[in-house]
């Protein structure tokens, strides 16, 4: 009878094994799915080598920056490429939307969203699992023997602009400027590129194409990735003045009323209310705390980040489990409290950050700040930025716009 029961036993103990095996062969095993380039039509090219993924096992971290065009999405960005341990790329999603925007017939279609976010997914599945030739499958012209010069933005990437990615003849520099970097790299190998992004522990991309939070889901849940979403929000009402400023001719008729007093019958009201509908909606997600969210959320306001960029800056590398470097730091140092004149680049850094944060104040009228308010008047709630009730409250730099919130991490 006993050794009835050891013989039963064992072969409980194996069947366990067996399955514990197979499991392990599943979930380790490279695979891929490409159902967003099927979508898209693209296919053809690249679907079948990849994109490959394997299990993370090395549970590198893996960060993704939400933000929107002109939240200070670039200045948060650089607290990543600054760091020598993380490999950072500058909105990659560029060329998903560039290359399927013109395959569009129906504009701006759920069918088309969807499409396109099944694309932004595919993509950065791949590339945090440093599988940069799986960008070649959006990149036009296509890459010769996986070398290109079409990278969008190469040089906000501290990696791709370093040896042994970039080993530009005669230069003593360890990093290049942005400008040097496109004009003295020549083209980028993504091979070796991807070879740089495997010899660092975590990977950070900055993307303002994907809309909200929800729409990372399936990122999110994925147990091959280790993702963790930073979501920057900004005053919509600053958002609208940096856009107004930077993108003159998109926005020119938002400066017309400022200069004429008058609102245009014509105004393209949505380049302002669809922030803000995006806004109201990744954070009534974010802060109603959904299971799959815990210890992958963190929202951040950049006004916070700009009147404490250490503090907060601390708090974020806390949130993501990462030593923060000395580099960081002196980078901090030296881009909070610079002369912006020296950083003319619409996507510069260099900034005294606290004034930034406030200058939009000083750039609207009160007649659009009034509209701004009216049509965003649910999410500054939820965000914690004050309604200005007269053109005396919004000019007074003494009066705070932006109530004292603790938006902790989601753990």
């Amino acid at each position: 009878m006993q050794c009835s029961w050891k013989a039963v036993l064992l072969l409980a103990l194996a069947s366990i094994a067996i399955q514990y095996t197979a499991i392990r062969t599943f979930t380790a095993k490279s695979f891929h799915t490409c159902p967003g380039l099927a979508e898209a039509g693209l296919a053809e090219r690249l679907c079948e080598e990849g994109p490959t993924f394997t299990y993370n096992l090395s549970r590198k971290t893996h960060v993704l920056i939400l933000a929107t065009t002109r939240s200070g999405s670039s200045f948060v960005g650089q607290l990543f490429n600054q760091h020598l341990d993380v490999f950072y790329l500058f909105e990659p999603l560029y060329h998903v939307q560039n290359t399927l925007i013109p395959r569009f017939t129906q504009g701006k279609s759920p069918a088309d969203r969807r499409v396109m976010l099944g694309a932004s997914r595919d993509l950065l599945r791949s590339l945090y699992d440093c599988d940069l030739h799986f960008l070649e499958n959006y990149i036009k012209p296509p890459p010769v023997n996986h070398t290109t010069d079409r990278i969008f933005r190469r040089g906000a990437s501290r990696v791709l602009c370093s040896r042994p990615v970039c080993d530009p003849p005669g230069s003593a520099d360890p990093v290049l400027e942005e400008g040097d970097c496109v004009r003295k790299c020549g083209l980028l190998n993504l091979t070796v590129a991807a070879e740089a992004c495997r010899e660092r522990s975590h990977v950070a991309i900055k993307t303002v194409r994907v809309p909200e939070v929800n729409d990372l889901r399936a990122l999110v849940e994925d147990p091959r990735l280790n993702l963790k979403v930073i979501q920057l929000v900004r005053d919509p009402r600053g958002i609208l003045a940096s856009r107004s400023e930077t993108f003159r001719d998109t926005y020119r008729l938002w400066r017309l009323w400022y200069g004429t007093g008058r609102k245009p019958y014509n105004l393209d009201v949505t380049q302002l209310t669809t922030v803000c509908e995006d806004f109201s909606n990744s954070v009534s997600t974010g802060l109603m705390r959904p299971p799959w969210l815990k210890g992958k959320y963190m929202l951040v306001r950049y006004e916070d980040l700009a009147r404490n960029p250490m503090k907060k800056t601390e708090e974020i590398y806390g949130f993501l489990g990462i030593p923060l470097d000395g580099h960081v730091a002196r980078w901090i140092q030296n881009n909070t409290q610079g002369d912006p004149t020296l950083g003319k680049h619409k996507y510069g850094t260099v900034r005294n950050s606290a004034a930034t944060a406030e200058k939009w104040r000083f750039r609207l009228s009160y007649d659009i700040v009034a509209f701004a308010q009216n049509a965003c008047q649910r999410v500054l709630a939820q965000l914690g930025y004050k309604v200005a009730t007269s053109e005396e409250e919004l000019k007074n730099p003494s009066i705070s716009l932006v109530e004292e919130r603790d938006f902790r991490p989601f753990l």
